[in-house]
């Protein structure tokens, strides 16, 4: 077998082997899971492991392949509670990103909000005339040039489901940081896009 084929093929079974790890281990870190995965398999030469896109796409397939349909519905559920949360903080052009977006995470992972505001103050205060209590923290995110930045993080529960707002700059919007999957601007969904795919996802489930 060429030198190319087994890098390929040892990519192939490290990116399933880290997605397995990922779903049984409710992990969300790819580089923790590609370590352990590197660690069962053996396979210890770093140019054979697979990038986060591949194990993203190995993720995707056995959510897929073995939750089904119970998953996809509670995938479904998700976005349509983001849909709710995004209304009460419409005024913010709130952006679903991560897992319930991409299809990849577990639901006990909950939604992840992009919110975007002059001041972080003026979402503390849409919390508190809402009377929703929060805890709060802060991520570092990178951007385009290598440029890191910490941002404000309020998480609170709506009912059984954990919410994650992420509170960026106004100029965000057209700079937005990068995700940490593909290294692109991570520009999530708004309102109207998270829509039309729950009412694809509809169509589809008709026709099946």
């Amino acid at each position: 077998m060429p030198g190319s084929d087994r890098a390929n093929g040892a990519r192939q079974r490290m990116a399933y082997e880290a997605a397995r790890i990922m779903v049984e281990q409710e992990l969300a870190d790819f580089d923790r899971a590609r370590r352990k995965a590197a660690e069962r398999t053996g396979i210890l030469d770093r140019r054979s492991w697979p990038s986060n896109e591949a194990i993203q796409e190995a993720l995707i397939t056995q959510r897929r392949l073995f939750q089904g349909q119970d998953y996809a519905r509670d995938l479904d559920q998700l976005r349509r509670d983001a849909i709710e949360a995004m209304r009460t903080f419409q005024g913010f052009s709130p952006r679903l990103t991560g897992p319930v977006l991409d299809g990849t995470g577990a639901v006990e992972l909950g939604i992840q909000l992009y919110l975007f505001a002059e001041r972080p103050e003026e979402v503390v205060f849409r919390l508190l005339d809402r009377q929703i209590p929060w805890q709060e923290r802060e991520r570092g995110f990178r951007y385009r040039g290598g440029e890191r930045r910490n941002h404000p993080v309020f998480r609170f529960f709506a009912g059984e489901t954990p919410v994650e707002l992420i509170v960026l700059p106004r100029t965000a919007l057209r700079n937005p940081p990068l995700d940490p999957v593909t290294e692109r601007p991570d520009r999530g969904a708004d309102m109207a896009a998270l829509e039309r795919l729950l009412s694809e996802r509809g169509d589809l489930d008709q026709r099946l």
